[in-house]
């Protein structure tokens, strides 16, 4: 599997990073931990979770954890293999807690838990999820600095931010002597573009490593769902609906897809992933997948 490095690190990542959305619900544990354990004998050295995931069975507020703790059990005695990113700011709880945003406390309070679930002792890359419009930035970035001085967090970075926001972050960092971001997890595709006229250039030209998620966009740029069709057994519009956003017009542009991942004859999924790995600046793709076959059809995305 081919690595890339996140500049200014000395970290490699795999081109293929695993994602773990949907740990819990449909993956079951003991299948999430074989599919960990999978990727990493195969060269998938990058995964990503976050505080919230759980499966198909999160909603707004819920405990979440799911994902991070059947990490920590796929990661037992194997945790120097891996290169682990979570994330924190959604709102997040249980009877015991609850607790939303970027600020000090309930990111330092999201961290410890993330640590205990993956039972680790730091995280390579520690991300705000996404804004927080309650909380101050300095605040939110200062926590960061703090982290990383603690040996909790090697490295931090963000998703769900605009250019804006991103450069308000570095200009923070330079103005009190603290680590700048380091990495970047947007929502890009063959079909969402939008950070494109902007977020992306500006990431690369401060040495922001791009690491997108969604890059299939929820099944779609797989080939399966065909107009006026149900969707397949098994497949994410069928078990879970509301993860797929099929939108008016949509049929249109994946048929424009579907003919150019046919002309240079790919298999959809492999395509979108291809796509993707060769745009400037991209270091790791997140991908999701349910089964060890799926993740090793995707692999062969990479150049």
């Amino acid at each position: 599997m081919k690595k890339n490095q996140v500049a200014g690190t000395g970290i490699e990542v795999s081109a293929i990073c695993l994602g773990t959305m949907t740990f819990g619900t449909p993956v079951a544990e003991a299948e999430a931990v074989k599919l960990v354990h999978w990727a990493l004998d195969h060269g998938i050295n990058f995964i990503d979770t976050a505080d919230i995931y759980e499966g198909y069975t999160r909603f707004l507020g819920s405990p979440g954890g799911v994902a991070e703790s059947i990490l920590g059990v796929a990661l037992e005695g194997r945790r120097e293999q891996a290169i682990v990113t979570t994330k924190a700011g959604n709102a997040v709880g249980d009877g015991a807690y609850q607790g939303a945003g970027l600020g000090k406390d309930h990111l330092r309070h999201q961290l410890c838990a993330s640590l205990k679930r993956m039972r680790t002792d730091y995280v390579d890359f520690y991300e705000l999820h996404k804004a927080d419009p309650e909380t101050p930035l300095e605040e939110s970035v200062s926590m960061m600095a703090e982290f990383i001085q603690e040996g909790k967090v090697r490295h931090w970075g963000f998703s769900n931010f605009d250019a804006a926001q991103v450069g308000q972050m570095l200009w923070i960092c330079d103005a009190n002597s603290w680590p700048h971001p380091v990495i970047a997890q947007p929502l890009y595709n063959w079909l969402e573009r939008g950070c494109e006229e902007a977020y992306l250039p500006f990431c690369r030209t401060n040495g922001i490593a791009i690491t997108p998620y969604q890059p299939l966009q929820g099944g779609l740029l797989t080939g399966k769902y065909r107009e006026d069709q149900a969707p397949p057994a098994g497949s994410r519009a069928e078990e879970h609906p509301q993860w797929v956003k099929m939108t008016e017009g949509v049929h249109g542009q994946l048929n424009a897809f579907l003919h150019e991942s046919h002309d240079v004859g790919m298999p959809p999924a492999q395509y979108a992933l291809r796509w993707l790995l060769e745009a400037p600046g991209i270091t790791s793709v997140v991908v999701g997948v349910k089964s060890e076959d799926q993740l090793e059809a995707l692999m062969g995305a990479v150049p």
